[in-house]
């Protein structure tokens, strides 16, 4: 039985979609007006691995993630590099994608870019005045949070508590409440802006994820998704603009969130120039390391992202994937613990997604194998089949070009007769299940 912790009612619920088994996703994406960075991917690895997990056990997952392609920092940014905030937006949009093609982030069903729902943001808008959670001011509508009651039911803030989070985009000194945010914002001579009903504009931050999700799901869906920061006032926001317009609630059933990355014990930014984009943690650990190193952390936990806790990754994921080399020629399966194993995986996915626990229950199994040597058809098969949620296996023909690297590497040494350094990739190579036979016609490989 699937268990989820909800963000909303701060319990374990079982996992029951609103129809059958169809289970409506969203998670927040991103604002394209920089590079992906290490905390963004903690927090798509892990609902990758996720929506993987819901589908294996049989769910038709929806997987639905917007894209901000315009904001004032999307401004900004263009001013400075001088380009269209559209060229700009594009730009990154396709760095995001390349970086999510690297990291094997394959899971998502649509993309929705923001500046394509500006005719559904605007009947929400207005149907948020004509309710009268919506008014007027020089510089755009606003929603007015005392007029929904249960503002800060998924924080647990109050309205007084709305007044020290408010987003740059919200501030306005006409608000009738510092915690008010915007709906519509009327956009400077210099800016984007569409001709509309409520005046010439550009939507507000809030609004383009309910305007999306309403388009795609309707009023009411199963899980919204996204990191701990984004509860408030962002994902407070989305509440009271739906559950206000559309008059049901809960918008959302289930309320899952990622917890925060921190750079060797500090928080990640860029004063204190410990920023990381994606691309190049991926130079210096690879995607299967960093896919692993995020799972060895519960969704819901924070991380700290240092070299010490990567080459621990590194470390496992060898021995890892070394077992896999092993077991796939073997002869000799142990179906008991094959089966008692893979419940074991179950049970900790189906407890909130317990990555640690699943992942433990796997190098149990491998350190079991060893112990006993045995392995076999069925027991590669177990570990692939836990890699289809994972991904965090090297393919085959990835470990064979590595070890066609090494062997070009071990030759150049013996030609600068470094035997030292030959000897020592010679062992490497060894351990990675094949053998180097020295001829005279040049190295042969030979799977152990």
């Amino acid at each position: 039985m699937l268990k989820v912790y909800n963000t909303l009612t701060r319990k374990k619920e079982i996992f029951k979609p609103r129809k059958d088994k169809r289970v409506n996703l969203f998670v927040c994406g991103p604002t394209v007006y920089n590079y992906m960075h290490i905390g963004h991917a903690k927090t798509y690895i892990q609902f990758d691995a996720i929506v993987k997990y819901l589908r294996y056990k049989g769910f038709k997952v929806f997987y639905l993630q917007n894209i901000t392609d315009l904001d004032d920092k999307i401004i900004n940014k263009a001013k400075e590099e001088k380009i269209s905030p559209s060229d700009l937006a594009r730009k990154f949009e396709e760095y995001y994608h390349r970086d999510e093609k690297q990291l094997g982030l394959d899971s998502i069903t649509k993309y929705a870019r923001a500046t394509d729902y500006i005719k559904q943001i605007v009947k929400q808008t207005k149907t948020l005045i004509k309710k009268d959670y919506a008014y007027k001011i020089s510089d755009g509508y606003y929603y007015d949070i005392k007029k929904f009651k249960d503002y800060g039911k998924l924080s647990g803030r109050t309205i007084l508590g709305a007044e020290d989070a408010v987003s740059r985009i919200d501030e306005s000194v006409g608000k009738r409440n510092k915690g008010d945010f915007c709906l519509w914002k009327f956009s400077k001579p210099d800016e984007p802006s569409w001709n509309t009903e409520i005046g010439k504009g550009r939507s507000g931050w809030h609004i383009e994820d309910t305007a999306i999700t309403e388009t795609n799901f309707g009023p009411q869906y199963d899980i919204h998704g996204g990191a701990k920061d984004l509860i408030f006032p962002h994902h407070e926001a989305e509440i009271a603009q739906m559950e206000a317009a559309s008059g049901k609630k809960p918008m959302v059933k289930y309320w899952m969130h990622t917890g925060f990355l921190n750079v060797s014990g500090k928080k990640m930014s860029k004063s204190l120039k410990n920023f990381i984009a994606v691309q190049d943690a991926l130079k210096k650990h690879g995607p299967k390391t960093l896919r692993f190193f995020y799972l060895t952390s519960h969704y819901h936990s924070p991380i700290d992202f240092s070299e010490n806790a990567l080459e621990k990754a590194k470390n496992s994921l060898e021995r890892l994937n070394d077992f896999v080399k092993k077991v796939k020629a073997g002869k000799n399966d142990d179906i008991k613990l094959i089966k008692k194993t893979k419940e074991k995986f179950i049970s900790a996915m189906n407890d909130d997604f317990d990555t640690v626990k699943a992942l433990a229950a796997i190098f149990n199994f491998i350190r079991e194998c060893y112990k006993k040597k045995i392995g076999g058809k069925k027991t590669y098969q177990l570990i692939k089949e836990v890699d289809k949620i994972f991904g965090i296996l090297e393919s085959d023909e990835k470990i064979e070009e590595k070890i066609k690297q090494l062997v070009q590497k071990r030759e150049q040494y013996r030609k600068e007769k470094d035997w030292q350094k030959a000897d020592r990739l010679r062992e490497k190579i060894k351990k990675l299940g094949f053998l180097i036979e020295d001829t005279s016609k040049g190295p042969e490989i030979k799977r152990l």
